[in-house]
C-alpha cells in the first residue's frame, strides 16, 4: 500500500516508508508519529541536540549513547526509538528530521489528512490553533488537517503556511523586506 506511494521519495522517504509499514503492521502508527513529533519539538529547542543530530564530528557510539539519554529522560520508546537508534547505527541522524516529515505525509495519506507546515515567530495558544486549524480545513473541502508547528522568532510576527503546493507568507519579515526593496527602487 504504501510502497507505491509517491508522497515521499529519496533517503529519507526509503527510511519513512519502512518505519510506516512497520508501524502499520504492529498497529503503532499514533504512538510512533506522537513520538516522533516529541522527538522533533526536542531537537527545535534544545541547540546542543541538534548539533549532535547534525554534526559529522561525534561518533557512532558517542552519538547512540547520548541519543539513548536523551529518549530515556523523554519518554521515548518502543518502535520510535528503535528507528531513531537504527538511523544512529547507519549514520543517518543528520536527515531524521526530513524523515519525521515524510513520516507524518504517509500517516496524513493513509489517514485522509492534508499535512500543512506552519511557522510563527511564538507558540500558538490552544485556541489559536484550533482557529488555524478550522481555517485550513474550511479551505481544503473539510479534509482534516495535520499541522506541523515550527517556531521560528526570525519572522518576527505573523505566519508562513504551506498546504500541499501552496504557500502564503504573511510573515512580518517577509513584508519588511518587501518594504526595503521597494524603497530601494524609489530612490
Amino acid at each position: 500500500m504504501a510502497g507505491d506511494d509517491l508522497t515521499v521519495s529519496g533517503m529519507t522517504g526509503r527510511y519513512a516508508r519502512a518505519l510506516f509499514e512497520l508501524a502499520l503492521d504492529t498497529k503503532s502508527v499514533d504512538a510512533v508519529k506522537t513520538d516522533l513529533e516529541q522527538f522533533d519539538a526536542l531537537l527545535s529547542e534544545s541547540a546542543d541536540l541538534h548539533r549532535l543530530v547534525r554534526s559529522p564530528v561525534f561518533g557512532v557510539e558517542e552519538q547512540g549513547r547520548a541519543l539513548s539519554a536523551v529518549l530515556d529522560k523523554a519518554g521515548i520508546g518502543g518502535l520510535a526509538a528503535k528507528f531513531l537508534k537504527l538511523i544512529t547505527t547507519n549514520r543517518r541522524l543528520f536527515a531524521v528530521r526530513n524523515m519525521i516529515r515524510d513520516f507524518r505525509k504517509l500517516v496524513a495519506r493513509w489517514k485522509g489528512e492534508v499535512s500543512a507546515e506552519v511557522t510563527v515567530a511564538e507558540k500558538l495558544s490552544d485556541a489559536r490553533l484550533e482557529e488555524l486549524k478550522n481555517t485550513l480545513k474550511s479551505i481544503t473541502g473539510e479534509k482534516a488537517v495535520d499541522l506541523n508547528v515550527k517556531i521560528d522568532p526570525a519572522i518576527i510576527g505573523g505566519l508562513m503556511v504551506k498546504l500541499g503546493s501552496r504557500m502564503v507568507d504573511s510573515s512580518l519579515r517577509t513584508k519588511l523586506n518587501a518594504m526595503k526593496h521597494a524603497m530601494k527602487e524609489a530612490r
